[in-house]
């Protein structure tokens, strides 16, 4: 089997290509964003990294909408509603900032962050 590197605008469904956000949102993007790169420590717990992108993902998008939260071993679950009782709709496997060993990468993806995904 042969693999293929694809440019995030070959990979997404063209559906999402077509959604065009608002000054607003990209403004509140950018803000969440810079807070979650001004509080990763790098020396930090995953725990720790888990937390700051679950604030950035509710303050940014989800905030009322959907729950976030861990669930059974899964380190962080993106619900597909309010409620911890629904079901799951994205998997977010954290690592500490400076593993860098289990973070995929170009030429390695078979590493422990996605094997536990």
């Amino acid at each position: 089997m042969s693999e293929q590197i694809l440019k995030p605008k070959q990979a997404l469904n063209k559906a999402y290509l077509k959604v065009k956000p608002t000054r607003d949102d990209i403004e509140l993007f950018k803000s969440n964003l810079l807070t979650l790169l001004d509080k990763i420590d790098i020396q930090e717990s995953e725990e720790h990294a888990k937390n700051i992108v679950r604030d950035f993902l509710l303050d940014t998008y989800y905030k009322g909408l959907y729950e976030i939260n861990t669930k059974d071993r899964n380190d962080l679950v993106i619900h597909s509603d309010k409620t911890s009782k629904s079901s799951v709709s994205v998997i977010i496997e954290a690592k500490r900032p400076s593993n860098k060993v289990e973070f995929p990468s170009e030429s390695n993806i078979n590493v422990k962050a996605m094997q536990e995904l």
